[in-house]
């Protein structure tokens, strides 16, 4: 007879259902818990703070700090304490926490279910993902495998690298393609895409044209930044630069979206700082000029991230794999190409 294993979080419900007493039935936990409620809590325990999850969850302060006191009343245990606007987790609500994360997971997984294993894989495959990345081989790698595998789904949002990062430790993504920043340990990491950011201006600035230009020269014209364009940020090399460099101009203009940055810098709303890469084209036909220093700015490479406590789909299995390989091939290929150049 085989031996049913229980998930973890059962058995650290009973054991806060024994710290609550046991004249308590034993289906308390499953019959009186808001899900949500836990899903609330998870964001706050994240964050620190109850604007912070508010901001997260898209809800308002007062609603978040609702549902953290519901869920301390129907689980009968203070979870955090206040010392003014910053939180800290208690003991008891670590291990709601961990049972939260978990749970999360699951329910993540759900849609997951593969109903057709035995005639082909299908599933879905869930990416937190910068704004703006342009990677044409990763491109033709997406068509292959979508060629391969046709019943998998994607579901691509565009996050902040911090968002990333919760989304993976609340295993509500499958991975994560993002600068990287400070990461937990649960968390793994690998470089997706090298990229250099250097300066630019638009043909309708005043400096396009001209040929003579120097750092000093520019130092003072406005900017167009990344809302991540500031130290703490993951682009804050972007910022330490302009710091050194004694930049002195105003942003005038910034985003979230490479896209709206590119469309910021080409109206002349000021100069700003781009991946060299992708405005290559644009450089060419005359939309855009790039501005000095000649070595460019900073090296902010795009990372793969992954959870390495997520249980994988079959399909997120199939697609992990297949992506670690295709940055092996162009690891390969991007080392050939730079040993033949400077041969």
């Amino acid at each position: 007879m085989h031996k049913t294993v229980q998930p973890a979080w059962n058995s650290r419900a009973r054991a806060m259902k024994s710290e609550m007493g046991d004249d308590q039935p034993d289906t308390y936990l499953n019959d009186r818990l808001d899900w949500n409620l836990l899903r609330t809590f998870l964001a706050i325990a994240r964050e620190r703070s109850v604007s912070r999850a508010a901001m997260h969850l898209h809800l308002t302060q007062p609603a978040v700090s609702q549902a953290l006191r519901r869920l301390e009343d129907r689980l009968g245990m203070r979870l955090v304490d206040r010392h003014g606007p910053r939180i800290e987790v208690t003991q008891a609500g670590i291990e709601v926490q961990k049972i939260a994360e978990e749970i999360y997971g699951t329910v993540s997984r759900l849609a997951l279910a593969d109903v057709d294993r035995d005639t082909d894989i299908s599933g879905t495959i869930r990416i937190g993902a910068a704004s703006g990345i342009d990677y044409p081989a990763y491109d033709g790698f997406l068509s292959e495998f979508h060629r391969t595998y046709p019943r998998i789904e994607f579901e691509v949002q565009v996050m902040r690298s911090a968002d990333v990062v919760n989304g993976l430790q609340q295993k509500a993504i499958t991975l994560g393609l993002t600068p990287r920043r400070t990461l937990p340990a649960s968390i793994d990491a690998r470089i997706f895409l090298r990229q250099r950011y250097a300066l630019f201006c638009g043909q309708h600035h005043p400096l396009f044209g001209r040929d003579d230009l120097r750092i000093a020269d520019i130092t003072s014209y406005p900017l167009v930044s990344f809302n991540s364009d500031r130290v703490g940020g993951h682009l804050s090399p972007l910022a330490i630069f302009r710091d050194e460099m004694g930049f002195t101009g105003r942003v005038i203009g910034s985003s979230s979206s490479m896209t709206e940055i590119k469309r910021l810098i080409y109206a002349g709303f000021g100069i700003g700082c781009l991946p060299e890469h992708t405005v290559y084209d644009d450089v060419r036909s005359g939309r855009f000029q790039r501005l000095p220093p000649d070595q460019g700015v900073a090296d902010v490479d795009v990372h793969l991230l992954w959870s390495r406590n997520r249980k994988l789909s079959v399909a997120e299995s199939e697609f992990m794999a297949a992506l670690h390989g295709f940055i092996e091939k162009q690891d390969l290929l991007t080392g050939l190409v730079v040993r033949r150049g400077g041969a």
